[in-house]
C-alpha cells in the first residue's frame, strides 16, 4: 500500500510540474533592449485624420488648426487645398510656405506641430479593463498606452507584458516588466505606431 501511494504521489507531482509548464506564459527571449530605440516617432508621414497645429510668423488669420481630410489634404487659406498626407511636419511646413510666399505672404515663416495622431494607433489586448486601439502620441511609454487602456484587471501578468514590433518588415516580440517599471527598477519602455501590447493572464 505504501509503495502505491508513493506512486500515485509522483505521478500526481510529474502532472502538477508538466501543467505548470504547459501552461506558462510564452515569451520572447529578446530583451528590450534587444529592439532599435523608439524615436517617438517625431519624423514619422502624417496622415488622414491627424489634427495639425498651424503657426505663420505674424500671420493670424493663416494660423489654426486643421483636421487632414481622407484624402490627405487642409484646405488651407489662399493656398486651397494642398496634400499634407504623407509628409513630415518640416515638410508641410515647406510645402505650406513654398504655396505661402507665390505672392501671397513674403518669406513666409511656417510652423507645424501635431496635436492629434490619429493615423498612428498603437494596440492594447489582454489583461486590461478597456482593450482596444489608442492614438498613439509622440513619446508615448508602455506605461501611459495602458493608462489609456483603463489599466490592469486583477489577473493581469504586469510583468510578462508583451509587445511586438515590424522591424525591417518582420516582428519582433520582447517582454516588458511593466510592474517593475512603475516601480522604477527597470527602465521605461517607449512605444513606436503601430506595436502590439499584450497583457497575458497570471498563472498565480
Amino acid at each position: 500500500m505504501g509503495a502505491s501511494r508513493l506512486q500515485l504521489s509522483l505521478v500526481l507531482l510529474l502532472l502538477a510540474v508538466t501543467a505548470c509548464r504547459a501552461f506558462r506564459p510564452e515569451g520572447p527571449s529578446l530583451r528590450p533592449s534587444d529592439l532599435p530605440a523608439a524615436d517617438g516617432g517625431a519624423a514619422e508621414a502624417l496622415g488622414p485624420g491627424d489634427v495639425l497645429d498651424i503657426r505663420i510668423f505674424q500671420e493670424p488669420d493663416l494660423s489654426g488648426t486643421w483636421r487632414i481630410a481622407a484624402d490627405g489634404e487642409i484646405d488651407y487659406p489662399l493656398c486651397g487645398k494642398v496634400t499634407l498626407g504623407g509628409l513630415s511636419t518640416g515638410a508641410a511646413a515647406h510645402a505650406l510656405a513654398e504655396c505661402l510666399s507665390r505672392g501671397f505672404v513674403k518669406s513666409p515663416q511656417v510652423n507645424v506641430q501635431v496635436r492629434e495622431y490619429h493615423s498612428r494607433k498603437v494596440y492594447v489586448f489582454g489583461e486590461v479593463v478597456q482593450p482596444g486601439t489608442f492614438p498613439f502620441r509622440d513619446n508615448m511609454n508602455i506605461i501611459q498606452a495602458i493608462t489609456l487602456a483603463g489599466g490592469f484587471n486583477k489577473v493581469a501578468a504586469r510583468n510578462q507584458v508583451n509587445v511586438t514590433r515590424l522591424v525591417d518588415g518582420e516582428e519582433k516580440k520582447v517582454r516588458v516588466p511593466v510592474e517593475d517599471i512603475g516601480r522604477g527598477t527597470e527602465r521605461n519602455f517607449y512605444l513606436q505606431p503601430g506595436d502590439i501590447v499584450f497583457v497575458p493572464e497570471s498563472m498565480f
